[in-house]
């Protein structure tokens, strides 16, 4: 990616919070390299577990080409797709947590290494999110895949 690129993301994510330009400030002095910002306003977040979420996003790239952004935790143990804002409160998924308004996720700087969480599809500023209906497909194709295996 080239420099607009993380500038062009880094100011979609942080536009979320009370307060941009500092949360923009904040973070990227964090030693860390991640803040908190609050899930529910641009995005909601259907957090899956590693096991799924990592052949799911292979499903997801095979027939999108480029999902929205997706999330992984320091240990691989869960993968986190942003979504529409909304598609927490209407998902009836087992096994998936939804994090939509009243929540925080923890969000790594993009193009910024960190030792914990990190994006696996960083955000490129345009708002471009993953469709849930294609979510929730890749999701039976990569559990079929899982079961077959």
């Amino acid at each position: 990616m080239g420099a607009a690129g993380p500038k062009s993301a880094i100011e979609w994510l942080v536009s979320v919070a009370d307060d941009p330009d500092g949360c923009r400030w904040e973070w990227e002095r964090n030693p860390l390299g991640v803040a908190l910002l609050p899930a529910g306003r641009l995005w909601d977040v259907l957090i899956l577990s590693g096991r799924l979420g990592y052949p799911t996003l292979d499903v997801l790239t095979r027939l999108m080409g480029r999902p929205g952004p997706v999330l992984a935790d320091f240990a691989d143990s869960r993968t986190g797709f942003l979504v529409p804002p909304g598609t927490a409160g209407r998902w009836l998924g087992t096994g998936v947590r939804a994090a939509g308004p009243g929540t925080w996720i923890v969000v790594p700087y993009p193009g910024r290494p960190t030792g914990g969480v990190r994006w696996l599809v960083p955000p490129d500023g345009s708002g471009h999110l993953t469709d849930p209906v294609a979510l929730e497909l890749a999701m039976h194709e990569a559990a079929a895949l899982l079961a077959d295996g």
